[in-house]
């Protein structure tokens, strides 16, 4: 990293307070407050609905909230709006150029508005726009419209880096590359808000996560924090090769609760959980079989908070 990031490790790039935003009767954001640290890769991770746009575009100055403020580096992002763009890379979820506009033409355009432009040639290549320098952006496919966008976004070297739904429309291979891609960015000091519906995205990404429903901050935490917290515990699925009182398993101090789920029994608790079942069914000379541990997820989390799951709003949004 950095010596210019390791000075400024551990102080806030973004600074939200109190944000309220309201649409006529409709409450987008409701007295929404977080703090993004310089240096990090922060998740807001939301249903669609639940106000990350409207977040986004009043973190970066399109957008003035009714209430509350914002600060990105010490910014107003409506007072300082030109000087929040010279820092401040966005790549939005809905984007959309010029169709009769070559990717080339694109990119030089965008690197003309910076007097230090990142290297075209690195990004597009990290980015698997190589090939398509020559080509219409009409041409383009939605994945690779995105992979140009998430270019435009870190064309001017910005400190900070906002990605809404940066991997969608992507590939397996070209989501992996791009991942690799923001955590090179991230190692150079460059902070990175990253707005994502993907769970798996969030925890190989994300220092910390925002979760969001209903206008409103419900957690935030590290991805494996929010998971102990908020995800249910341990787990120990198993079949057992009798039946057996659940009162064997409840009565035990690790033992949270007991579910059966057809022919496997899944126990949920915290501690040593597994050794405490194994003995307990041991004495009882009940076997379990195909026994297996189970760690709590960041979707586990996500549901228990907002009792909603996420890939059922990622499928609308692919339609």
């Amino acid at each position: 990293m950095s010596a210019s990031a390791d000075t400024n490790a551990g102080k806030p790039a973004i600074e939200v307070w109190h944000l309220r935003k309201t649409y006529g009767q409709t409450v987008a954001v409701d007295d929404l407050s977080l703090s993004v640290t310089a240096g990090e890769i922060f998740g807001i991770l939301c249903p669609n609905g639940a106000g990350k746009t409207t977040t986004v575009e009043c973190m970066i100055g399109l957008r003035t909230p009714d209430s509350g403020s914002v600060q990105v580096t010490g910014l107003d992002p409506v007072r300082d709006r030109e000087e929040v763009r010279l820092v401040a890379g966005v790549q939005l979820q809905a984007s959309v150029l010029q169709a009769r506009l070559r990717v080339g033409e694109i990119l030089d355009l965008y690197r003309s508005f910076y007097s230090k432009p990142a290297d075209v040639e690195e990004l597009v290549a990290a980015l698997g726009l190589a090939e398509k320098r020559k080509d219409y952006y009409k041409s383009l496919s939605g994945g690779q419209k995105q992979r140009l966008s998430i270019a435009l976004a870190l064309i001017g070297r910005p400190k900070i880096a906002v990605l809404d739904e940066m991997t969608t429309g992507l590939d397996p291979q070209a989501r992996r590359d791009t991942w690799e891609l923001i955590e090179g960015v991230r190692d150079r000091g460059v902070t990175i808000v990253l707005v994502t519906h993907y769970m798996d995205e969030a925890e190989r990404l994300c220092d910390r996560v925002a979760l969001i429903d209903r206008g409103r901050v419900v957690a935030i935490n590290t991805p494996g924090g929010l998971a102990d917290q908020f995800g249910g515990g341990k787990r120990v699925r198993f079949v057992p090769s009798t039946s057996f009182d659940d009162g064997l398993l409840t009565s035990l101090p690790e033992v949270r609760s007991v579910e059966h789920q057809g022919q496997h029994v899944v126990v949920t608790g915290s501690g040593e959980l597994i050794n405490a079942v194994i003995l307990a069914l041991d004495r009882a000379r009940v076997i379990a079989r195909d026994a297996r541990t189970e760690s709590a997820t960041l979707e586990d989390a996500f549901v228990m908070l907002t009792g909603r799951h996420l890939h059922n709003d990622e499928a609308v949004q692919r339609k």
